[in-house]
């Protein structure tokens, strides 16, 4: 049997007032960690490992910032409508 992976990137825009800080970096790798595909985030050429908050920190991204969210394995589709939820949403703070 041939598994497929699937490969996807999406820029997303920070809407939420307090841009990405310590409680909305731990609602994405919380995101994350629910599926088996790897993901990263990207942000002027910095790649965070989607596991680590530490890591998607270091972005430093304020709201208004435009960010890259990639996704490989076979629920990549499924995890990223979840992101886009949960960015669209402004991560509850509105």
């Amino acid at each position: 049997m041939c598994v497929r992976l699937m490969k996807l990137e999406k820029v997303f825009t920070l809407k939420n007032e307090l841009g990405l800080h310590a409680r909305v970096a731990a609602m994405l790798v919380n995101v994350g960690s629910r599926y088996s595909s790897a993901i990263s985030f990207e942000k002027d050429g910095m790649v965070a490992d989607g596991s680590s908050i530490l890591d998607i920190l270091t972005l430093a991204c304020p709201k208004g910032s435009s960010f890259i969210i990639k996704a490989e394995g076979d629920d990549a589709g499924a995890v990223m409508e979840e992101f886009d939820r949960l960015i669209e949403s402004k991560f509850g703070e509105d």
